[in-house]
């Protein structure tokens, strides 16, 4: 506590710090209470005027007015003794003073009204009224506190200037106070947790065993370790497998380093009974088998990814009908395509070489084809042609039941065909039994466009703007869908639901268990050709006459995205639910694969075909589109790829297709 005293100078009294201290100098001037006081007596002796006047006094009450401003912009604080004391004069104040040797004060500090006050609020009315009021507008002067020569003032505080004097800053540091005093609460907060952490060492108690909370594993600073346990060996097998899923393959190998005895090898998979979800083509992912080695599948993968983005692919031509291919669909060991010469082929997926024909054709001598020119966009870094076959087609005496009309679509599992023709009707083909017709079906009066089924039902639309539900093992009609106003052109099935798209430009969601319309999805503007539908039933795709293809959310009905780019009727879709892509083609000979996750383009491949591309499917390593100049051309980006045995279901030693081309337009790669 700094002592400071209290001295009369003159006919004032000034507070001095004393000599050892060297600090605040505050200085009250009250000589102006002098005049005052004399001016008070004269007025008092003059009664002859009729109102009491202070013009007498215009100096003082300006000296008197400045004096608390000067006392305030100080921010000091006031004298101990004096601050609850009521003076009658200046007289008594001065007497109630002490002595120079026996008064103290506190340090100078803000203002604090609830334990000291100024001298002058205290003082009687007439002394308070002539501090507040003045007559004269005088320009106001604010001089700083007056201190000795000798006295070094050093306040602890920053000081607000006078006027335009500068502040004036204290010369010991005081910056980081704050952050000083979080420092220490900090050092206080770990001191007690230092405490009960030893206290909790001293009794020997653990802390939450049950959850791991609490359980340090640093070494030295615990008695016990913690448990490591080998979560393969713990968890079963397929919740363990259900992780190791959501991971990337580094991530993949990461936890293989961690976990020694767990058996990284794929498992083979076998799909759902009921699934209605027949892959087309390949997955990709090789045989599934235990004990494949999964770190060069993944280095292939990778190599065929980019040549996807690189659009680096080979072109082969399968040459072979006499007409127009409306339809096709694949795996790793065949290709089915039908025509609108009647009939349907079945291609090595291999040799690319034509093994059978069912079905006879509507002509012996096939259309004249034009020349394949070059591209304009992206080129195939070579072309292949198949070699031409004398096959003979199935006589009708053999074969009591073909169509007499165009095949305009196929669909096949693994024990059944079922194909569609401009006939009106449609076949069931029995595969095991060496592709013999078993049935005739005809439930429409116009023709077959699309037909798709699954374990239990087959689903087909048809010219005449129905859709058909009938029993996959007995060909009998469930339900008769109506409602459209124009050609069904494609239909999908899932489960309980089937979608179609109609060239009236909607497309219906069908509950099959009560054959109504649940939902509807609308184009833009005019028809749709095209719709698939996501194995999961959770999206729809849709395209036509006006180029674009759209994603609903076939809960919602809501519009997700659009996919641009063609320049003409978009006739085909397919989806590839396993790898993530969707494929188009479009009457402006264009075939385009999408990222259904981004809806970014992947590839966009023109003029790889002379006409319409009427049908186009892919799988993991290639995309086989049919066009109407009769030819097939598959797309194939795993051509010559190192390892790309790896990706296939099944091995086998048959020479590859370069080898049974008549014809090897190679070219380096643009």
């Amino acid at each position: 506590m700094d002592r400071v005293i209290a001295r009369p100078v003159g006919g004032n009294v000034a507070w001095l710090p004393e000599e050892e201290n060297e600090k605040d100098v505050f200085v009250v001037a009250l000589e102006t209470a002098n005049n005052m006081d004399e001016a008070t007596t004269r007025q008092s002796s003059t009664r002859r005027k009729s109102r009491a006047s202070f013009s007498g006094f215009s100096h003082a009450m300006s000296d008197l007015c400045a004096l608390p401003r000067k006392i305030a912009s100080q921010r000091r604080k006031p004298p101990a003794t004096p601050g609850n004391t009521t003076y009658t004069d200046l007289n008594s104040f001065q007497q109630e003073m002490p002595s120079a040797d026996e008064t103290t004060i506190e340090e100078p500090c803000a203002w604090d009204h609830g334990k000291h006050q100024h001298p002058h609020i205290n003082a009687p009315g007439w002394l308070r009224r002539c501090v507040s009021t003045t007559f004269r507008h005088r320009r106001q002067t604010f001089d700083a506190p007056s201190r000795p020569a000798t006295a070094k003032w050093t306040p602890k505080a920053p000081v607000v200037g006078l006027g335009v004097a500068p502040r004036i800053l204290p010369e010991h540091g005081t910056c980081g106070a704050a952050a000083r005093a979080a420092a220490a609460a900090q050092n206080e907060v770990l001191d007690v947790l230092r405490r009960i952490k030893k206290e909790r060492l001293e009794r020997k108690v653990p802390g939450d065993a049950e959850s791991g909370v609490d359980v340090d594993t640093r070494p030295g600073e615990t008695e016990t370790t913690m448990a490591r346990q080998d979560p393969s060996c713990q968890l079963p097998k397929e919740l363990f497998t259900q992780i190791l899923s959501y991971l990337d393959a580094r991530s993949l190998i990461h936890s293989e380093l961690v976990s020694r005895q767990c058996d990284f090898r794929p498992q083979p998979q076998t799909a759902p009974e009921n699934s209605s979800d027949f892959q087309v083509g390949g997955r990709g992912f090789g045989n599934e088998q235990a004990g494949q080695d999964w770190k060069r599948t993944w280095k292939v993968r990778k190599a065929l990814h980019q040549r996807w983005t690189d659009t680096h692919a080979a072109a082969i031509y399968l040459e072979g009908h006499y007409d127009s291919v409306y339809c096709v669909q694949f795996d790793e060991n065949k290709i089915l395509t039908g025509s609108r010469d009647r009939t349907i082929r079945i291609w090595d997926a291999r040799t690319y070489r034509c093994t059978r024909i069912l079905g006879v054709p509507s002509r012996s001598v096939p259309i004249a084809s034009s020349p394949l020119v070059n591209s304009s966009g992206c080129r195939p870094f070579t072309k292949l042609f198949s070699q031409q076959y004398r096959i003979e087609s199935e006589s009708t005496s053999k074969r009591l039941i073909h169509h007499v009309g165009s095949v305009l679509c196929l669909q096949y599992d693994d024990e059944l065909m079922i194909t569609g023709s401009s006939d009106c009707c449609c076949i069931v083909w029995d595969i095991r039994a060496d592709w013999t017709p078993i049935r005739r079906v005809r439930y429409h009066n116009a023709g077959v466009l699309d037909v798709c089924f699954d374990r239990k039902h087959v689903v087909s639309c048809s010219k005449d703007t129905t859709v058909c539900l009938w029993d996959r093992l007995t060909g009998e009609l469930i339900h008769r869908l109506t409602g459209h106003r124009g050609p069904v052109n494609a239909v999908q099935l899932r489960g309980n639901l089937a979608v179609s798209a109609s060239g009236d430009g909607v497309a219906k969601l069908w509950n099959l268990v009560s054959g109504n319309c649940i939902k509807e999805f609308p184009s833009k503007d005019r028809g749709m050709a095209c719709v698939e539908f996501s194995p999961d039933s959770r999206t729809i795709f849709a395209g036509g006459n006006d180029r674009v293809i759209y994603q609903f959310d076939a809960s919602s009905g809501e519009l997700l995205r659009e996919f641009n780019g063609h320049n003409g009727l978009v006739r085909s879709l397919h989806l590839d639910s396993a790898n993530g892509r969707v494929v188009s083609g479009s009457y402006d000979t264009s075939v385009r694969a999408y990222d259904i996750r981004t809806g970014n383009p992947i590839v966009e491949l023109t003029g790889w075909t002379t006409s319409w591309i009427l049908s186009a499917k892919l799988d993991y390593r290639r995309i086989i589109a049919t066009s109407q100049d009769s030819r097939v051309v598959v797309i194939d980006f795993g051509y010559n790829l190192p390892g790309i045995e790896l990706l296939e279901r099944q091995h086998s030693s048959k020479p590859r297709a370069q080898q049974v081309c008549a014809h090897d337009e190679s070219h380096k790669p643009h």
